[in-house]
């Protein structure tokens, strides 16, 4: 009785110390399995930043790139917080153009009074050298009008576009409408810089932008609600038409997305709700950086390239883009793909 008491005891133990070892492997192999997949999850976030970064600023559409990127590279996440996703990795778009520009975009600065200046303050009145100061920040009126002009332009966006936003978006968010806005704007790059060979710009300066010519480009911008058609695009399309230089019309269209895009992003974020995961909030933020580091990059290329060359070349891209969208996803449809 002793001996079947101890031996069943004996082998009890080891099959439950085998069960534990058995676990603990199976724990390890789903961790490692856990770890692959958010390695993976990482990097489809990295390359997402990358695209945001590159095609925001050029005049390529970001929205029709996604939805070939998003079609290969799913994250796992719901769909909302894709959406918001997408929008929000904008931020860092924006806040590259903030750091790159900050000395044209920032009206506060301190400058240091003169002997001269100081006696005539002094003079009516100034007690202080803290009220000088304080004073001399609020002195650069470009900036500030410049800043009025961003405000202008802005203004048919948030009178046209932004109430009908969400409809826009429900009824034209598809391969189709995307295809075709990358294809016409395409071929409007090459007409409008053959048309452009002909003219010298009247405006060759953010100085000499006028406020009509700010809403004028605010004006191309509301076109850019449609999917596909890209921001920068319409309004580089816009500034050139209204007799900007190309450079003029890049810098303002930058300009012009700061409001407008961190707008968006936060509207965005307040229908979704500040509740995040703590992977969701490392996507996003992995998302942004990647955004701001490459849109930083991609800023540069386009200032240095268009100082040289013309819009045609991206004009040619965005045909071929249109193109290749259109035959993937009518391919697919014929095959009966899901």
């Amino acid at each position: 009785m002793w001996v079947f008491c101890i031996t069943y005891y004996l082998a009890e133990t080891c099959l439950i110390r085998l069960k534990i070892v058995v676990n603990k492997n199976n724990n390890k192999k789903e961790n490692r399995k856990g770890k692959i997949m958010d390695f993976i999850e990482l990097l489809k976030v990295i390359f997402l930043g990358i695209v945001e970064g590159i095609t925001e600023w050029l005049p390529i559409s970001s929205t029709g790139h996604m939805i070939l990127v998003d079609e290969f590279l799913k994250l796992n996440v719901t769909e909302d917080f894709k959406n918001l996703f997408f929008v929000v990795i904008q931020l860092g778009a924006i806040l590259a153009v903030v750091v790159l520009y900050w000395n044209k975009l920032w009206p506060f600065y301190i400058r240091p009074i003169s002997k001269k200046q100081q006696a005539v303050l002094n003079r009516h009145g100034a007690v202080s050298r803290g009220i000088l100061t304080f004073v001399e920040k609020f002195c650069d009126k470009e900036k500030w009008v410049l800043w009025f002009k961003i405000i202008v332009a802005c203004i048919p966006t948030i009178v046209i576009a932004l109430p009908f936003n969400d409809v826009i978006e429900e009824k034209f968010n598809n391969y189709v409408v995307v295809a075709i806005a990358l294809i016409v704007y395409g071929i409007l790059f090459i007409v409008i810089e053959n048309y452009n060979k002909r003219r010298r710009p009247t405006c060759t300066n953010l100085e000499n932008l006028s406020f009509k010519t700010a809403l004028i480009i605010g004006l191309f911008q509301v076109l850019s609600v449609v999917p596909g058609t890209s921001r920068s695009g319409s309004t580089i399309i816009g500034g050139i038409l209204a007799g900007t230089s190309r450079t003029v019309a890049a810098e303002f269209t930058f300009f012009l997305g700061i409001p407008v895009m961190f707008g968006a992003s936060l509207l965005k974020i307040l229908k979704f709700g500040f509740s995040f995961t703590g992977t969701e909030v490392m996507i996003l933020i992995v998302g942004m950086v990647v955004a701001f580091v490459v849109s930083i990059i991609a800023i540069k290329f386009l200032m240095g390239y268009i100082k040289k060359h013309d819009f045609k070349a991206f004009g040619w891209y965005r045909i071929a883009l249109g193109i290749l969208v259109l035959g993937y996803f009518i391919g697919k449809t014929l095959l009966g793909c899901k």
